[in-house]
């Protein structure tokens, strides 16, 4: 039994000598061959290569795209100054040849001298009636388009009748003609105060026959200038 037992405690001493003299297994880092390393740096050169590339290419079109605003910009402003110098010159024309159209006239009750213009055309009227016929009415926007080229004339409005009538009653239509040109020329944007009205009824006739085209020639509004 005591025998047994010395060869037990042999054999786990055998085992534990065996094992402490084994040394324990180590993890060896292979470091990367030459080849390696030159495929390594050979990459981070192609890439920083290409970044430099896009760099370049990036900054080459911001400034292709600088020149080109600039150049948009210079021919915006070359249009704008042809522009401008053409409408001075179209202004320039305009103010000679309102001036070369202007006829001066002398009226009863209106002190000095007024103006007519072929700028400023009349409307006619149906008989007996005042209000504004719709062919007529591109006449009037005309007009107002003319005045407002021209913001510091001020006009009178004549409304005129055919002969037909009391004197009274076609003084009464007149007034009504005139006025309802005025109040359509504010509804399209002409400012009140540079219009007035006046009525001559049957006075001042464009044509004294005694007929119907006559009449129709009569039955208008006519438009003065009363300062420019």
């Amino acid at each position: 039994m005591v025998k047994k037992s010395l060869g037990m405690i042999f054999v786990i001493l055998l085992v534990g000598v065996i094992a402490a003299g084994c040394p324990k297994k180590t993890e060896v880092k292979e470091e990367p061959s030459a080849k390696e390393a030159q495929a390594m740096a050979a990459e981070r050169a192609r890439a920083e290569r290409m970044e430099a590339e896009r760099k370049e290419r990036e900054a080459k079109e911001r400034e292709a795209a600088r020149i080109q605003e600039e150049a948009r910009k210079a021919e915006e402003a070359k249009r704008a100054e042809e522009a401008r110098k053409a409408e001075e010159a179209r202004k320039t024309q305009a103010q000679k040849e309102f001036e070369k159209s202007l006829v001066q006239k002398k009226y009863p009750g209106i002190e000095g001298e007024v103006f007519e213009s072929k700028f400023l055309k009349d409307i006619r009227f149906d008989f007996d009636r005042y209000d504004i016929r719709p062919e007529d009415m591109s006449i009037l926007k005309e007009n107002a388009a003319f005045l407002a080229k021209n913001p510091q004339m001020k006009i009178q409005i004549e409304g005129h009748c055919d002969e037909r009538g009391t004197n009274e009653y076609n003084l009464a239509l007149g007034e009504r003609r005139a006025n309802s040109v005025r109040k359509y020329l504010v509804s399209i944007g002409v400012k009140g105060d540079r219009l007035s009205t006046i009525s001559y009824g049957e006075e001042r006739p464009v044509d004294t026959s005694h007929n119907e085209e006559a009449w129709s020639k009569n039955r208008r509004a006519h438009f003065v200038i009363l300062s420019k």
